[in-house]
């Protein structure tokens, strides 16, 4: 009698079997591993588990008045993987509805159900976040059989009947219900580690994409940046059309349907005004749902999810599919991951071209500072020598028109190591007009860097504060030297002179931008110069000695001026 009990018992294992693996195959299945499940979806899992707990019950066999089932399998597995509440809710309904049955082992047998799902709940409480084990659920399985064993024996009468009745049922019905929740954890966590491994080649497809977009999306969301990148999502998924709209028109469509969705039409879509009206991401699993205008339009089910920029909605990603129902729960919420990484894509690049529009103010700012300090410098020189020597005052103007016509020839902001020699040379014959053989320049420089590019004004204003703060104050005057020689990957330039030196007072604020009224306010302005273009690491490099004079010291990349 219990080897056949068994093989029946079996064969309803069988069916269980089944049971859990179309049940890993729906929507219900994902909702036991969501961290915060609605109400409605607890029901739903609370409704799932009833069911296969109470058709173990009716999968029973009558045997001496009494029912041999699986019906504990079904409460205890959820609350192993629908957790405390699930498992309550589902022990409760079962274990009721067995009493509702009658028969002297109703009330013991379903209160062990009651307490099976109740205790398989808080072990699933404990166990989080790891997942339960199957074979956790074994020992809960013929713990609970055990236990309702024991209270059949305690308390169902007659006693003879009850003591017949288990020692029929309790080695099958641990057997069975042991091992169709084994067979069910089983399926389930299979099912999940696939969810879990399709859910991660999704993620490393849309990070892949996001990178293959980031360069374009750099530039922000535009016409030619929307169509690369919707090439990009269609060429990388089965999408049968990809299109990125802003909020008044179509920038790209890519795939199906490019006849009458082109770009730069306005939207024609009701799904997509929907998203850009609430914000949310539309799904359209029919084309009726779609809403597009035209009649013959082959694109059947889409999902339609916004792109945002700093908080505000700048457009929509369309996933389009040209079958109706054709999105999977997976495909929704790659759409979403993909739709939040565009839009952190976006976000960033209105954050770079802010940020280097603040640089080019700032940039624009210290250049205007640069600009009336030479030009004051060298008037006063000419308006020295106007009584003097006309003539000489007369060429000076000319040199310094020179000057300032190669200056605004362009509007630059690099020029070559050769053109910012040439503004030298203009400053220094305007200066030497003043020391004349007290000031004496010496050049070293390298043929192969005078084609290197660097921020325009970087020398003159180096070369100036040497003269006025060097060698003005010494009677015999000075020398200034300029060397420049390629090292490595930069361009390393060197103006040093043999002036009276930066009091040692000073020294460590010279390069603080503001500082002083006259104190080498050139310095501190190519000091910031350079670093907001080239970065801290390229900032100057100040050697003085009261007495003995002051060497500057800067380096420039070489690969950035020939970028440039």
């Amino acid at each position: 009698m219990t080897d056949s009990l068994s093989m029946v018992l079996s064969q309803r294992i069988a069916i269980i079997a089944v049971v859990a693996y179309i049940f890993s195959q729906t929507n219900a299945f994902r909702l036991m591993f969501t961290e915060n499940t609605t109400p409605r979806e607890k029901c739903i899992l609370i409704l799932f588990f009833s069911t296969v707990s109470i058709a173990g019950t009716y999968f029973g066999i009558p045997i001496e008045g009494a029912i041999a089932n699986v019906r504990d399998t079904g409460s205890i597995v959820a609350g192993l993987l629908g957790g405390p509440l699930v498992g309550t809710a589902t022990g409760l309904i079962s274990g009721l509805h067995r009493i509702s049955l009658g028969g002297f082992t109703a009330v013991p047998c379903g209160l062990a159900t009651i307490i099976g799902g109740i205790f398989a709940g808080y072990v699933h409480s404990k166990t989080r976040p790891k997942t339960t084990e199957w074979i956790t659920g074994v020992l809960i399985g013929v713990a609970v059989i055990l236990f309702s064993m024991a209270l059949i024996l305690l308390f169902s009468k007659p006693a003879a009947a009850a003591r017949s009745l288990v020692m029929q049922v309790t080695v099958p019905m641990c057997l069975a219900n042991a091992l169709g929740i084994a067979v069910f954890m089983i399926i389930i966590h299979n099912a999940r580690e696939h969810q879990t491994k399709i859910g991660a080649l999704q993620t490393n497809k849309a990070l892949r994409i996001a990178n293959a977009a980031l360069p374009y999306f750099r530039q922000g969301l535009s016409d030619l940046s929307a169509e690369k990148v919707a090439a990009t999502i269609l060429n990388m998924t089965s999408a049968a059309a990809v299109a990125i709209t802003n909020r008044e028109k179509v920038l790209a469509h890519v795939g199906l349907g490019s006849d009458h969705h082109t770009n730069g039409r306005p939207l024609l879509t009701a799904a997509t005004k929907s998203c850009l009206e609430s914000g949310q991401v539309t799904v359209a699993q029919r084309s009726s749902e779609i809403g597009c205008i035209h009649p013959n339009c082959p694109l059947k089910s889409a999902v339609v999810v916004p792109l945002y920029c700093r908080d505000e909605i700048v457009g929509t990603l369309k996933m389009y599919y040209a079958l109706e129902e054709a999105m999977t729960a997976l495909d929704l919420e790659f759409a979403q991951g993909l739709g939040q990484i565009l839009s952190t894509q976006l976000e960033l690049a209105n954050l770079q071209q802010k940020a280097e529009l603040a640089a080019k103010a700032e940039l624009k700012a210290l250049r205007a500072q640069i600009n009336p300090h030479f030009l004051f410098n060298a008037l006063n020189t000419i308006v020295s020598l106007c009584r003097t020597n006309p003539e000489q005052a007369r060429n000076l103007l000319i040199e310094l028109s020179d000057f300032f016509r190669r200056s605004l020839k362009s509007a630059r902001d690099f020029v070559t190591l050769r053109e910012e020699l040439e503004h030298v040379d203009s400053y220094l014959a305007l200066e030497k007009a003043r020391f004349g053989r007290r000031l004496t320049v010496v050049k070293d420089i390298d043929a192969a860097a005078l084609n290197i590019l660097l921020p325009a004004f970087t020398l003159q204003p180096l070369v100036e504060n040497g003269v006025k703060h060097g060698l003005l104050a010494k009677e015999e005057g000075g020398t200034i030297r300029i060397s420049a020689h390629c090292q490595g990957s930069d361009v390393h330039i060197t103006i040093s002179d043999d002036g009276q030196g930066i009091p040692s007072s000073i020294q460590e604020h010279i390069l603080v931008c503001g500082f002083g009224k006259g104190n080498g306010i050139g310095l501190s302005n190519v000091n910031e110069r350079l670093k907001t273009i080239y970065g801290p690491q390229y900032a100057l490099k100040i050697n003085s000695r009261e007495g003995k004079g002051t060497t500057v010291k800067l380096h420039v990349p070489i690969s950035r001026g020939v970028a440039v």
